[in-house]
């Protein structure tokens, strides 16, 4: 399985968090679902020194580049704009 690091910036706008909150439940359906799929390895949301979410940080695993980007097309938080800038990296999580 090749592995990615995702590490997404939630937008800055003045409905950026309504937003968020708005489509929190379908993101973390998905999340489940990839975990029941054997494709979510780790995830959660960055938080400013406030406590806010100011985004998200996330390592998923699929066989193929194909998979990874038919998730990323249906990814809820990239469908209604809470993720702002994406940042998507090979990864390898440590066998320890």
């Amino acid at each position: 399985m090749k592995q990615y690091l995702i590490i997404a910036w939630d937008a800055a706008d003045s409905n950026a968090q309504e937003r968020r909150l708005k489509v929190r439940n379908e993101h973390l359906a998905g999340a489940k679902q990839l975990k029941e799929n054997g494709n979510f390895v780790l995830g959660g949301a960055m938080l400013n020194d406030n406590g806010a979410m100011i985004g998200s940080t996330i390592v998923l695993q699929f066989a193929n580049d194909d998979d990874f980007h038919k998730w990323k097309q249906n990814e809820i938080y990239i469908l209604e704009s809470v993720w702002d800038r994406i940042e998507v990296h090979s990864f390898k999580v440590a066998n320890v």
